[in-house]
């Protein structure tokens, strides 16, 4: 009975701590939305940004997945595409981003950067949507250089090579007028060619700016005609034939 009697006062001690305790809080809670708590002069909220989860920077987003479903192409390109990867990974890609081999990106050599694309392998029917964030391929015939994470994602990552049907969806720029042109020679083995390649360009284009520089696959020259328009860039291009390397048409933005 004596046990029955301490357990029962213990319950209703219980209680009577549950109820201040309650009363404390409900007192706190609606003090605090009578009163809100102000921050400090000197204290900044949090940004969106801050607060958005990190994400590659040329990642499509589910607005670009749902623009894709309901518009049609601008354009159609048809022809080969490859892959580039570990000896470009974390360098600075064409549009400025670093380039993530993983990622699902592709470089194009005159479509404007950060052109919104799908990709669809016409051997396979596999397809992805993806960003045009750099430039390429340099090597004749073939119209795309895809990263690692694309070639997996449109079946090119083991063949190395297939064509390609890439439907332009979405651009910043015009993709027929206007732009940054220049005609891009390479890669050369030695730098020695290059540079002779380069003075011998200077002396036919004195009003154009000759850069030599040093890529993953080798040394490269690159014509900045005046005004650096298309078609300036384009009668460049079919006046220049080097001993050695090949000449592209490459768009700059």
């Amino acid at each position: 009975m004596n046990r029955h009697g301490t357990s029962s006062h213990r319950v209703v001690h219980l209680w009577r701590y549950a109820a201040g305790f309650l009363t404390a809080a409900m007192i706190s809670v609606l003090s605090g939305c009578a009163h809100p708590h102000k921050a400090p002069a000197n204290a900044t909220a949090p940004s969106a940004v801050e607060n958005r989860p990190e994400q590659f920077a040329g990642a499509v987003s589910e607005a670009d997945e749902r623009y894709a479903r309901h518009h049609d192409p601008i354009e159609t390109l048809h022809g080969m595409a490859s892959w580039y990867g570990p000896q470009y990974n974390h360098r600075r890609a064409a549009n400025g981003q670093v380039y993530d081999q993983n990622a699902v990106t592709a470089a194009n050599r005159t479509l404007p950067l950060n052109t919104l694309v799908r990709v669809t392998n016409e051997n396979t029917g596999q397809s992805a949507l993806m960003y045009i964030t750099d430039r390429g391929p340099f090597v004749p015939g073939r119209i795309l250089d895809l990263s690692r994470g694309a070639a997996k994602a449109t079946g090119v990552y083991r063949v190395g090579v297939a064509p390609v049907r890439v439907d332009v969806l979405r651009a910043p720029e015009s993709l027929t007028e206007g732009g940054k042109w220049c005609v891009q020679i390479g890669a050369f083995a030695h730098t020695g060619k290059a540079l002779r390649l380069k003075r011998e360009l200077e002396h036919r284009y004195p009003d154009a700016q000759v850069i030599d520089f040093a890529g993953p696959t080798g040394h490269w020259v690159r014509i900045r005609p005046a005004g650096e328009g298309r078609a300036t860039a384009d009668s460049i291009l079919r006046h220049t034939h080097p001993a050695e390397g090949n000449a592209y048409l490459v768009r700059l933005n």
